[in-house]
């Protein structure tokens, strides 16, 4: 499988953006975000805590071996860039975002979850996570029809608001 880093798939239009964020969720968003996501637009919102940019990307993210049977550590490989380093990663952990915080260890980049919250949205899913680099601590938003890529995409989002 193989996606922008942390492109969201959403379009906003010109009414949604000056809608308050929560608007789509009508359940309760997490605690730390409830207060800015009302009072940010959503195209502001997106903009803060789901970056289209960033040092850190991820592409040809793969589970090598997705087909084995019953619940064990899976091998997951992907292509990490940070910054002007590019490299494939390959590692074994109990589920993606396992992986993914492993990779971007093993690449210097520090992500350690917090929180974690996904709310659907339509079609769409919503990933927010909280996490720190043993220094500060950030919000971060996925946005993907799938959720297992909506919360990677939260891991890098919040991987490049850390490396800011």
């Amino acid at each position: 499988m193989s996606f922008p880093t942390t492109t969201i798939s959403t379009t906003v239009d010109a009414a949604s953006s000056r809608a308050p964020f929560a608007g789509p969720f009508p359940s309760s968003l997490p605690r730390g975000l409830r207060d800015e996501a009302r009072a940010l637009p959503s195209e502001a919102f997106h903009a803060k805590y789901a970056p289209s940019s960033g040092s850190v990307r991820l592409r040809n993210w793969e589970c090598l071996d997705a087909a084995k049977p019953g619940p064990q550590a899976r091998r997951y490989q992907a292509t990490i860039a940070v910054g002007d380093r590019i490299g494939t990663c390959v590692t074994a952990a109990s589920g993606p975002l396992a992986a993914l915080t492993a990779m971007l260890h093993d690449r210097g980049v520090a992500v350690e979850m917090l929180q974690f919250h996904q709310v659907r949205a339509g079609d769409e899913t919503a990933t927010f996570i909280r996490a720190t680099d043993g220094r500060r601590q950030e919000w971060a938003m996925g946005w993907d029809r799938d959720a297992t890529e909506s919360a990677l995409r939260a891991v890098l989002a919040c991987a490049n608001r850390l490396c800011e």
